[in-house]
């Protein structure tokens, strides 16, 4: 039997995700997309006051997972570009707190799950790129402007720039540099800070102080990958061009 592409565990009112493609840097392929969308939705209902994301292997996440996209029509890659961008709006948006982890190289909408969450803690060895826009495709830039500001958006998604862990830290796409010895801890003090309002108080934080722009998002996201030839836009973009 194939090991689970998500480990999910339980500890009182914190639940754990883990990635668990190691051989494929942990990229979201339609299993793992949907294994994570049941997952948030689970804390949506059952009194989770912190989720936590992490990932096992050399990289948190290496996003989208474009094995197999040629066989894919075009009406299916765009419903796996729709899920992803579920998913990240209902952890951007969870009424719980979230933390995420992430350590090596992370790309594309690996890199949008990391900062949809509230508390961010890379490693020093850790590296983040968005490269979407090269092939046309608009995933998450307001959510990551609400991070780390318009310009800081623009720059690093205008010319699909590399972050180091520093530069990461500096523009808030990280909040935290910290090694996994350190990360028990870590979450330790974000559970403590999460448990300190009942689930009522913390909804109601959330909601006052996000800005809530789903229907734009999803209507950009939409709006590019239907653009004529994505499948095109994308194997230019892998070929290099």
């Amino acid at each position: 039997m194939s090991a689970p592409v998500l480990l999910v565990e339980r500890e009182g009112r914190i639940a754990r995700l883990t990635l668990n493609r190691p051989d494929k840097a942990n990229a979201l392929d339609a299993t793992l997309v949907e294994a994570l969308l049941a997952a948030v939705d689970a804390a949506h209902a059952d009194g989770t006051s912190l989720l936590v994301l992490r990932a096992n292997g050399k990289h948190f996440c290496a996003g989208f997972d474009f094995n197999g996209f040629e066989d894919a029509s075009e009406a299916e890659l765009l419903w796996r570009f729709v899920r992803i961008e579920q998913l990240l709006q209902r952890l951007f948006h969870a009424p719980f707190a979230t933390l995420s982890f992430a350590h090596g190289r992370n790309f594309g909408a690996g890199a949008d799950l990391f900062v949809a969450c509230d508390s961010r803690v890379a490693t020093a060895d850790a590296t983040f790129r968005m490269p979407g826009l090269r092939f046309g495709l608009q995933l998450g830039t307001r959510r990551l402007a609400a991070r780390v500001g318009d310009h800081a958006a623009r720059s690093m998604l205008g010319a699909s720039l590399t972050l180091d862990a520093e530069q990461a830290r500096t523009i808030r796409f990280a909040t935290t540099l910290a090694p996994s010895a350190e990360w028990p801890e870590l979450e330790s003090q974000a559970a403590a800070a999460a448990h300190a309002l009942n689930a009522d108080a913390r909804a109601r934080l959330h909601r006052a102080t996000t800005s809530d722009t789903r229907e734009a998002d999803m209507a950009d996201l939409v709006a590019s990958v239907t653009a004529t030839g994505i499948k095109d836009r994308i194997r230019a973009y892998r070929s290099g061009g």
